[in-house]
């Protein structure tokens, strides 16, 4: 079955931040292989298959996934694993973003960071593609990872910059991109109903 619930995409940087790269991109872009590295290891050694009755969930994207500047359960996806808990919902949320990543870079570690047994990814498409050069693909890698998780009866939320660029503008860090604790935790908030519309909830 082919569910996907898409926020309407905007630009998150605005046009004051094109034409450069942001220094916290030339390190995000450093340590794009360490982490595609260390998933190509965690998908050797951690079994995929769930544990049986939890709702497997994959947050994949790009720094605003993977909580930059924040610690693991100040992200995001960690959140939103504790909004569902609260609702007595038996979910794992994984945190498969990674800073500086492309959709291309998300297409093609798609099948490392979701496992069988993944009910629904909650992609963040970001606005990398912009500064590394590769904008006219990001559309075409979105429908791809689309229709290649509609293959496997994957549910997809896409979470685009409409929905970043929503959150309070206090919650802004001062590189104007990412979030304080509080802005990815109202970003938890915000996604908890896509997330359990999908789950019939």
């Amino acid at each position: 079955m082919k569910f996907a619930a898409q926020i309407e995409a905007a630009d998150l940087f605005g046009s004051k931040l094109r034409g450069g790269r942001l220094p916290w991109m030339l390190l995000a872009t450093q340590r794009l292989a360490a982490c595609a590295a260390a998933l190509a290891l965690m998908a050797a050694t951690v079994a995929t298959a769930p544990a049986q009755g939890r709702i497997e969930i994959v947050a994949l994207g790009a720094s605003n996934t993977e909580g930059w500047g924040v610690t693991p359960s100040e992200a995001y996806p960690a959140r939103l694993k504790a909004l569902l808990t609260a609702k007595s919902i038996d979910a794992n949320v994984s945190n498969a973003g990674i800073a500086g990543d492309t959709t291309g870079g998300m297409l093609a570690r798609l099948d490392r960071a979701v496992p069988d047994g993944t009910q629904i990814v909650i992609l963040q498409p970001g606005t990398n593609d912009e500064y590394m050069g590769t904008g006219a693909e990001r559309s075409a890698n979105i429908e791809t990872i689309r229709r290649r998780l509609a293959a496997r009866n994957i549910k997809l939320l896409l979470v685009e910059n409409a929905m970043l660029d929503a959150l309070p503008r206090s919650e802004l860090r001062d590189d104007g991109v990412h979030f304080t604790p509080k802005g990815y935790a109202i970003l938890a908030e915000r996604i908890l109903p896509q997330v359990l519309a999908a789950l019939n909830r």
